[in-house]
């Protein structure tokens, strides 16, 4: 079950005025209510900050992911670094929710406990069949660090594994972490991530009601050969899948070229109007030009339609993870959010694609600061959110929640 945390924890408030954020940081113990607010910041803010590097009990906040359940909840998952920022440790994946669309956040609950070890990578979906938030993440022994795993250093226990959570409560609860790993990981895999960011459900088509989510990998080389594992050209992408809201899953479509040129890593997906899949991937150190693959699937994430390829209209963005959503209503338009620096990652910024992610222009800088990892939810018929890393030194020093109008990303 999640559960809060204790009194000891460090709560933020994020007060917005005439567009300016201010940020103040206060100690108190975390309110016995469910959902307690940090301030009564109003209705009708631009952004927030759910979390602060450093508060909370954790020195670092990382890989941020969000949903909006029917209630009009939202949900914001991180991971909940207890040693710093690297990627493995003592890592917990956490969650705030915001009953006024993001203008404040309720404490702080510990939804997959990593007890001295790494759990993160929270790849949520609303199962839009029961309205369930399902969770998959991933696990690996937190003294363990992703050069060893890709070197074949780890122990299939104490590697990359993958687990399930349900809540059936709107996000107050969730199940015990339950693992699905012989189920959706290849025995000759080593490095394994979900998302990350949120999954895809499906909701046309052949397959509707089927939770789809984009994953990576990396390889162990062939026979032989004298690389070590660690070079890019063995990360590739996947996909796990559900029909049946979360208790069975199955492997999808595997990226295996493995030959260099376009080295498929962290993905991100959208069904569109037509039903067909949407992937958009990082173009992990590959010699092709750009940052930013894509592909398609027509059989709800279980096939490909072609290889992953360049997706040159995003050439602005730099080596990074992106998010893609689908946008519902009249205009249906698919979203795109990343850094928009070539060569570092600053300026977090939206791109909109009117022709089902053939091409990308991009509309909106939401910031000149440091920015990393991103994730976007629809607020409705008038808005998106983005919640995303940034920072005035660095990308990782806050996750921040902007509301964004849709009269602003719309040509």
């Amino acid at each position: 079950m999640s559960r809060p945390l204790p009194s000891r924890r460090v709560s933020v408030l994020a007060v917005v005025a005439t567009g300016i954020a201010v940020l103040v940081v206060f100690f108190r113990p975390w309110a016995d209510r469910a959902d307690s607010a940090d301030a009564e910041a109003g209705r009708g803010c631009v952004s927030s900050v759910p979390y602060v590097s450093g508060a909370g009990g954790y020195a670092s906040y990382r890989i941020p992911a969000v949903v909006r359940i029917p209630a009009g909840t939202l949900l914001a998952f991180a991971e909940g670094r207890a040693g710093g920022k690297e990627d493995h440790g003592d890592i917990d994946v956490v969650l705030r929710r915001s009953r006024d669309g993001g203008c404040t956040w309720g404490r702080l609950q510990v939804v997959a406990e990593g007890d001295g070890n790494t759990r993160g990578n929270p790849a949520p979906v609303v199962d839009p069949r029961t309205g369930n938030i399902v969770l998959v993440t991933t696990y690996h022994r937190g003294d363990v660090t992703e050069a060893r795993i890709l070197r074949g250093e780890a122990t299939a226990e104490d590697g990359r594994r993958v687990f399930v959570q349900t809540s059936v409560d709107g996000g107050s609860s969730f199940s015990a972490p339950r693992e699905i790993t012989s189920a959706v990981k290849k025995a000759d895999w080593r490095w394994y991530a979900t998302g990350p960011g949120h999954a895809v459900a499906l909701t046309r088509g052949d397959h509707a009601g089927r939770l789809v989510v984009p994953a990576n990998h990396s390889a162990t080389p062939p026979s032989g050969s004298s690389d070590t594992g660690q070079e890019p050209k063995y990360y590739g992408v996947h996909t796990i899948y559900s029909d049946d809201g979360g208790r069975s899953w199955h492997l999808g479509f595997v990226e295996d070229s493995y030959e260099g040129v376009y080295n498929a890593n962290e993905s991100t997906a959208a069904q569109l109007p037509s039903g067909r899949l949407y992937f958009n991937a990082r173009n992990q150190k590959g010699t092709s030009p750009g940052n930013r693959l894509d592909s398609y699937s027509s059989d709800g994430g279980a096939g490909l339609d072609r290889g992953f390829m360049q997706q040159s209209s995003l050439d602005d963005v730099p080596l990074v993870e992106g998010s893609l959503l689908q946008l519902a209503g009249e205009r249906r338009d698919l979203l795109f959010s990343a850094p928009s620096v070539p060569t570092d990652r600053a300026a977090m910024a939206l791109w909109r694609s009117s022709d089902g992610g053939r091409s990308f222009g991009k509309v909106l800088t939401l910031s000149a600061r440091k920015a990393g990892y991103s994730d976007l939810v629809q607020m409705g018929s008038d808005s998106v959110g983005v919640l995303y890393e940034t920072g005035a030194r660095t990308a990782y020093e806050t996750i921040v929640f902007r509301r964004v109008s849709l009269q602003n990303v719309r040509g």
